[in-house]
């Protein structure tokens, strides 16, 4: 599974970015997931499976769903509870379930 974060410059970001590794590894979970600005978007798409929007962002969400949506990415903006507190086990199965929906 491919996961990309979108922010806006990435430190909190990259936090859970390790933190969903971690979550991953435990569960036995093969997962490749980093964390981009919305400018990178573009040169990560290849072999994407699930684009998550971080929260201070979420006003981007239309614009990423119409460039990722068209391609079979599937998209959505992270739970605020889960990305305030890293919750990276949180945010990994949101993933998930959004990358079941293919």
């Amino acid at each position: 599974m491919k996961i990309l974060l979108i922010c806006s410059a990435g430190m909190s970001t990259s936090i859970l970015v390790d933190k969903m590794k971690k979550a991953a590894e435990d569960k036995g979970i093969s997962a490749e997931i980093n964390a981009v600005a919305e400018s990178e978007l573009q040169n990560h798409l290849d072999g994407l499976d699930v684009v998550l929007i971080g929260p201070q962002v979420r006003y981007l969400e239309k614009s990423i769903k119409e460039k990722v949506e068209p391609l079979g990415i599937q998209c959505e903006v992270i739970d605020q509870i889960a990305y305030g507190m890293m919750k990276g086990d949180q945010v990994l199965e949101q993933a998930i379930k959004l990358a079941d929906k293919k």
